[in-house]
């Protein structure tokens, strides 16, 4: 079992503007990555969202818990993806912070 990713992304939103500001982040990016990335999983209990998606056709899961003033992403990915893992974490991290402020 591989080490889980952690992100963590600061903003100045407050929560419930960062949970929707992600929420409407999350349903564009699963049009836009439909070809990369299949949700198998995606439910939201409060400020945490609990996920499993097909990654290029391997199991990932993780979560999200939204905070007054950061995210934090924790990612379990399989051994092929957890070899590319620095690579991910700079995308995760840059498209996290583009949902967080873009309007």
């Amino acid at each position: 079992m591989t080490e889980p990713l952690v992100v963590r992304i600061p903003h100045r939103l407050g929560r419930q503007e960062a949970v929707r500001r992600l929420k409407m982040g999350l349903e564009r990016a699963r049009g836009q990555y439909s070809r990369l990335i299949q949700v198998n999983e995606e439910i939201w209990s409060g400020d945490r969202l609990v996920f499993a998606v097909l990654a290029m056709k391997q199991p990932v899961a993780g979560l999200i818990d939204v905070f007054d003033d950061h995210v934090r992403i924790e990612v379990t990915l399989p051994w092929l993806l957890n070899r590319i893992a620095r690579g991910l974490q700079a995308t995760i991290r840059k498209q996290g912070t583009l949902m967080l402020t873009k309007k």
